[in-house]
């Protein structure tokens, strides 16, 4: 994994570019929907939450957005506000952040289509990036801890995004049961990640929680902040709640572009490191 990353330089693109004009092109998905429901109405395919999706390995940049079970669901999802937690904003959230990344970086993403995995498929090792929502209703069994270790291991990067107070709880337990010596600590807003693509000052973010106060959290390598970032926590924070809606007049132009900001960042810093 660490042999596909590439020099930060050779993603970008040069020239001004504005987000505003990149998250027009998205404008062609707002008819979509991840309901299950909504989209048996209108004629379209149904949205499988309880099977895996692969996206084909052929060195394009992939969203991989991974799949869990919560407490007491071993089987359907449905009757929780019509779509599983990890499936909050899909798939209109990962198209719409494929579609700025194609236009500012060199990546070529799939515009597309989202790999769904579980954390024991190993198919998750040909993807350096994974996005993971709702982890406050995230459980994991021993197969998928081990797959899970693995993957952060080997160079795998994650994103926890869609979760605030209460959730931590039930996040930190089962990361500890991944990373037992590595705790979640807030990072500093010097730290790479905040300028790996984008110049960004994570402490002027505007949750869409209303009055909550964005923190970002991460776990590093052995323990040491000057090494690599294996995954970083969005806490009291959704970004893929303004990336699914960022087409729509919904939430504000200015909110939209730095959530994809934060989004493009992760993805080249988890490219690159």
């Amino acid at each position: 994994m660490r042999s596909a990353s590439r020099d930060r330089r050779g993603l970008i693109r040069t020239g001004a570019l504005a987000l505003a004009a990149a998250s027009g092109l998205a404008v062609a998905l707002a008819a979509q929907s991840p309901f299950r429901g909504e989209q048996e109405r209108r004629g379209g395919p149904a949205v499988d939450y309880e099977s895996n999706v692969d996206v084909p390995y052929d060195g394009r940049f992939a969203f991989v957005r991974l799949r869990y079970t919560m407490p007491g669901r071993a089987g359907s999802f449905r009757g929780f506000r019509r779509e599983p937690p990890w499936a909050h904003d899909y798939p209109r959230a990962d198209r719409h952040l494929m579609k700025i990344l194609a236009e500012i970086t060199l990546l070529r993403p799939h515009l597309d289509d989202s790999a769904i995995l579980t954390l024991d498929d190993p198919e998750l090792h040909n993807y350096p990036v994974a996005y993971m929502s709702e982890p406050g209703f995230w459980t994991l069994n021993d197969a998928e801890v081990e797959g899970l270790r693995a993957y952060l291991a080997k160079g795998g990067f994650l994103i926890f995004d869609d979760f605030r107070q209460e959730h931590w709880y039930n996040f930190e337990l089962q990361m500890k049961r991944v990373l037992p010596s590595q705790p979640m600590v807030e990072l500093k807003a010097d730290h790479p990640i905040f300028h790996a693509f984008f110049e960004i000052d994570p402490a002027r973010f505007v949750s869409p929680y209303g009055g909550l106060k964005p923190i970002f959290y991460g776990a590093f390598e052995d323990n040491d902040p000057s090494k690599r970032l294996l995954a970083v926590a969005n806490y009291n924070n959704d970004l893929g709640e303004y990336w699914e809606f960022s087409d729509t007049g919904w939430v504000p132009v200015d909110l939209s572009n730095e959530a994809y900001k934060f989004g493009v960042n992760y993805i080249v810093y988890g490219m690159t490191h």
